[in-house]
């Protein structure tokens, strides 16, 4: 009889335990300088393991350039005072780059998560060559890596945020952009090296933009002890992203939470999928806009305009949000009656058309949840911060590469 059990890995040794260890401590001193101050004694009560092995490691790390230490810091308890460590504002970084229908949005993040560097350009990269839209793409990023150098900072890897279905480094679809079998990671990467002869390839990455947003939401949104929810980003498409527990559900072929191409309506408008009927038809973007009778504005200006009429009571403009956030509500209440999350967190264009979409969404996420725990002032609905976008989350992304494993980025000589 054949076994069902997972093969196991090979066994840790010194040199594996003390990476993992290193890891442990360098996350610790993050997440303790996050509340106040870390120390050396405060970490090793964290993370268990004893006060002189801690030191050691803060020692590696500090060495590494990852940790910086400075002053005393008090307990209140006896014992000698403590200098507070804190997580190097300088070193290894993250590069995000989101790509989207109608701008491109670069930045780069330090290892405490903090944004040091932005820039964003509007473009139609609609019905434009997909080299050219990533080239265009990595020149701005070979600007904010400039930038980043100014600071002191390091970029190790970039990661691409984009708007499709993602998987092995190719965009396989992406309507909006009229995408299809994009080699985006390699077109990119090519483009950034050779605006920069003579520097460090920069390995790079890439994942669904609605998928680095939600993480964006989760490490630094304020979600407080919300682990599983649903989010969703309005912009010209709908996309959506789950995570439970903590953890991004990116489904077998990392395709999950393409909730803007639901079928709404089987006779419903022609999508850019395909279909017919997808719920971006009638809650993305552009279908706000024509239902409000918002003409010859697109982007972040016909937005704007939605939201100046929706808020001095023009009834179209009201209306069309209302009629948005009821399609929306239906979906969504399906999705909750599925997964079961703790909220759903609506960022992108919705989150400054909340007074008006939130409402309607909420009244049928009450109305269609089997469970009965949804109510439409219980906060579930809630929007995103303006925290949450999908650049950052790139960012980010590399930058827990470099907490996972320091010792793969630590300084040399040559930095």
């Amino acid at each position: 009889m054949k076994s069902n059990l997972t093969p196991l890995g090979p066994k840790a040794d010194k040199d594996t335990v003390r990476r993992h260890n290193l890891s442990l401590v360098l996350r610790a001193v993050r997440d303790e300088d996050e509340r106040g101050e870390a120390t050396r004694a405060g970490v090793a009560a964290r993370v268990g393991l004893t006060r002189a092995a801690v030191s050691s490691l803060v020692e590696q790390l500090m060495t590494g350039g990852f940790l910086t230490e400075s002053g005393k810091t008090f307990s209140g308890q006896a014992g000698r005072p403590g200098t507070a460590l804190k997580v190097t504002r300088t070193g290894p970084a993250g590069l995000g780059v989101e790509i989207n229908i109608d701008y491109v949005s670069v930045c780069v993040v330090d290892l405490a998560g903090t944004g040091r560097v932005r820039r964003t350009e509007h473009l139609d990269n609609r019905g434009a060559p997909a080299a050219e839209v990533l080239a265009r793409a990595a020149r701005i990023a070979a600007r904010t890596l400039d930038s980043a150098r100014e600071q002191e900072l390091r970029p190790v890897g970039a990661a691409l945020a984009l708007p499709g279905l993602v998987s092995g480094g190719t965009v396989r679809q992406a309507p909006n952009l009229g995408w299809n079998a994009v080699p985006a990671q390699r077109l990119f990467g090519d483009a950034l090296a050779a605006l920069r002869p003579g520097l460090p390839v920069l390995p790079v990455a890439s994942e669904n933009e609605a998928n680095l947003a939600a993480l964006a939401e989760l490490w630094f949104g304020g979600l407080e002890r919300v682990r599983s929810f649903l989010y969703l980003t309005g912009e010209i498409g709908v996309g959506g992203a789950l995570v439970l527990n903590g953890e991004l559900l990116r489904g077998a072929h990392g395709f999950a939470g393409e909730i803007g191409h639901v079928v709404v309506d089987p006779d419903g408008p022609e999508c850019r999928c395909g279909s017919r009927g997808c719920l971006e038809q009638y809650a993305g973007q552009a279908a706000l806009l024509r239902a409000a009778g918002i003409e010859g504005l697109g982007g972040a200006s016909g937005v704007l305009e939605l939201e100046r009429r929706a808020a001095g009571g023009d009834t179209r403009a009201v209306a069309a949000i209302g009629a948005a956030g009821r399609m929306l509500g239906r979906v969504l209440s399906g999705a909750v009656n599925l997964v079961d999350p703790d909220a759903v967190v609506l960022g992108g264009i919705y989150r400054g058309l909340m007074p008006w979409l939130s409402p309607p969404a909420a009244e049928e996420l009450t109305g269609r949840v089997v469970s009965g725990l949804w109510s439409p002032d219980d906060g579930r609905l809630r929007a995103s911060s303006v925290a949450g976008d999908a650049a950052r989350g790139a960012a980010a992304l590399v930058a827990q590469d470099v907490l996972d494993d320091p010792v793969a980025y630590a300084r040399t000589s040559e930095d």
